[in-house]
């Protein structure tokens, strides 16, 4: 398989609890919707799809939209999801390098969420590349969205901001943090569940390969996408690799 999943299946049934749904897609939506304006986007894949929030949400807005995502727990979740918003959204289970299996084409393919580092090794990236060309119509957009790793692996920073969530009697805490190794570095969660009888913790972790500006900039033009856009955050602002904490590529394929 392209990617690790353990982390994500083990994560499924809590994701939607640590992540602050509305908020995000208040931030980020606006900006794909200002893509799809402009390239008259009326179709799209959203790819390792997770929980399903943006696959849902571009759905209300009109869109034909099918998710993708290599662990079946969260494409499980991400029906449930659907059905709970009255949302018309096909889920399936297919990682990165898998999409051209779904024989479908689209005019948008959206890569969230820190996903593309999973894949751990320069080939399965090019595989991944070349298989969002695939299913992407010629002048089709693909927007990939990844944690800035030019400035992560360069000041070796380990911990992220802590995440809680309440509801009713019970509390999660979620930590983040990651260890470096050799061209790789493990990302690891530890869940706090705070219940009537105590607290309950778990530690979860997956390997990530940290990919950097310019290896995504030859990977896309290797793969028949150009001109590619590299920007800082959801507000458009310029990628910065030393400030920036986004590195989102905009990316046209090649009619």
């Amino acid at each position: 398989m392209p990617a690790q999943v353990p982390l994500y299946d083990a994560l499924a049934a809590d994701y939607d609890r640590f992540v602050n749904w509305e908020g995000r897609l208040a931030h980020e939506l606006p900006f794909f919707q200002r893509l799809f304006e402009e390239r008259q986007v009326a179709r799209v894949l959203d790819s390792a799809c997770g929980t399903g929030h943006h696959a849902i949400a571009l759905a209300q807005q009109g869109y034909q939209v099918m998710g993708a995502d290599l662990s079946a727990a969260m494409v499980e979740r991400a029906r449930v999801n659907a059905v709970t918003a009255g949302a018309s959204v096909v889920f399936q289970v297919a990682g990165l390098g898998e999409l051209a299996a779904l024989d479908e084409t689209f005019d948008a393919v959206l890569c969230l969420g820190n996903s593309l580092p999973h894949l751990l090794t320069p080939q399965a990236l090019a595989e991944a590349l070349a298989d969002f060309a695939a299913v992407l119509e010629p002048g089709g957009l693909l927007v990939i969205q990844n944690r800035n790793f030019d400035m992560v692996w360069a000041a070796q920073e380990r911990f992220m901001p802590p995440q809680a969530h309440r509801d009713g009697d019970q509390e999660w805490l979620f930590l983040r943090f990651y260890d470096f190794h050799e061209g790789t570095l493990s990302f690891n969660m530890i869940r706090l569940r705070r219940t009537e009888q105590g607290w309950e913790q778990d530690v979860e972790s997956t390997e990530l390969r940290p990919l950097l500006r310019d290896e995504l900039a030859s990977g896309l033009e290797a793969a028949g996408f150009e001109p590619v856009l590299f920007y800082g955050s959801y507000d458009g602002s310029a990628f910065d690799p030393t400030q920036s904490g986004d590195l989102i590529a905009v990316a046209v394929r090649s009619a």
